[in-house]
């Protein structure tokens, strides 16, 4: 980490310090893992508890915090964003990439490099392919015919790009992922399954981070698109045709299904299922684990399987978790009832 006093940070996040502003900071750390020489942070009030008790040298609250802590404080209006502020601040420096084509790599003829361009260990680069300056290609890279890829890009080792693929500038692909395979595509035929050919492409837009080992598949004609600044996290599947707007944000282990059209500003929860040929309109918020079977309208927050208005969700879980309570006066009724009747049968056979 890069050594500062807390003072330095307080300067750069826009902070007011109350305690000790020489204090050397040299690390970070949630409220209950801090030890002496870190800086944490407060921003949900639930936690104030652990800001009594925690061993931290500072911790960043807001301007209204009134708990007790034994820490230096440095008070701001948005906690959260001043800690992400102060993490880039004290964290080191990121391994450069060095320019140039490692000895290990095959890179085909007629391959178009920008300026400062790295090609790492094991890469191949298959022919027709260009690359923008300044980007690197990690370790056991594979980028495919025709493949243009724009300026400042950084590749994690193990990413694939297959034949055709068009990516934009100051695109981060983590390890293992793969742009432009093929797309799930099968007609069934006399008992099995034959293949359709995906001859679409994948284009995927300035600004993008895709984490690792997730998958975009080619279209079957035309283009899957991943719009600019899109925010995917791992383990996500889009499938062939799907079109993502403008920073867009996935969480782990989405599935987006064939020729689905999600908006600009959507946001999808971990796990969340999208079916084919649906649209989710802009700046939508689809809760994590929600199964999308119908379309989306613009600014909806949607949860549950089949996936409903937040106000409807709520509603059947809260009536869901009373079924213990309902299912117990039921039976009482049921008792009463059969009691009532009994009695009658009774007075019948009397008279």
């Amino acid at each position: 980490m890069n050594e500062k006093t807390l003072q330095q940070i307080a300067e750069v996040v826009g902070g007011r310090v109350e305690g000790d502003g020489a204090v050397r900071i040299c690390g970070v750390a949630s409220l209950g893992e801090a030890v002496a020489g870190d800086l944490t942070f407060l921003a949900n009030p639930k936690y104030a508890g652990e800001a009594a008790k925690t061993r931290a040298a500072a911790v960043i609250v807001g301007e209204d915090f009134t708990g007790a802590c034994p820490a230096a404080l440095v008070r701001v209006k948005n906690p959260d964003r001043a800690f992400m502020m102060a993490v880039i601040l004290l964290a080191p420096p990121q391994p450069v990439p060095v320019p140039g084509v490692h000895a290990t790599a095959i890179v085909a003829e007629g391959v178009t490099l920008g300026a400062g361009v790295s090609i790492g260990p094991y890469c191949v680069i298959e022919a027709g392919v260009s690359i923008g300056a300044r980007s690197a290609i990690g370790a056991h890279g594979y980028v495919g015919h025709d493949v243009s890829i724009g300026e400042d890009c950084r590749f994690y080792p193990l990413v694939s790009i297959r034949e055709r693929v068009t990516i934009g500038s100051r695109v981060i692909l983590h390890n293992g992922t793969v742009i432009g395979s093929d797309g799930f595509g099968y007609v069934p035929e006399n008992g099995q399954w034959t293949k359709i050919p995906q001859l679409g492409t994948v284009v995927v837009g300035d600004d993008v981070e895709i984490g690792a080992n997730v998958t975009v598949d080619r279209a079957r004609f035309g283009k899957t698109v991943i719009g600019r600044g899109v925010k995917i996290d791992n383990l996500v599947q889009i499938a062939h045709n799907v079109q993502v707007g403008d920073h867009t944000a996935m969480a782990a282990q989405v599935g987006v299904a064939g020729s689905a059209e999600i908006g600009a500003g959507v946001q999808l929860g971990g796990q969340v299922g999208v079916a084919g040929h649906l649209t989710i309109g802009d700046k939508a918020i689809i809760g994590a684990q929600a199964g999308v079977t119908k379309d989306v309208a613009p600014g909806a927050f949607m949860w549950g399987t089949p996936a409903s208005t937040m106000e409807k969700f709520s509603d059947i879980r809260a009536h869901t978790m009373r079924l213990p309570e309902l299912k117990k006066r039921v039976q009482e009724m049921e008792k009463r009832i059969a009691q009532l009747e009994s009695g009658n049968n009774r007075g019948s056979a009397s008279t």
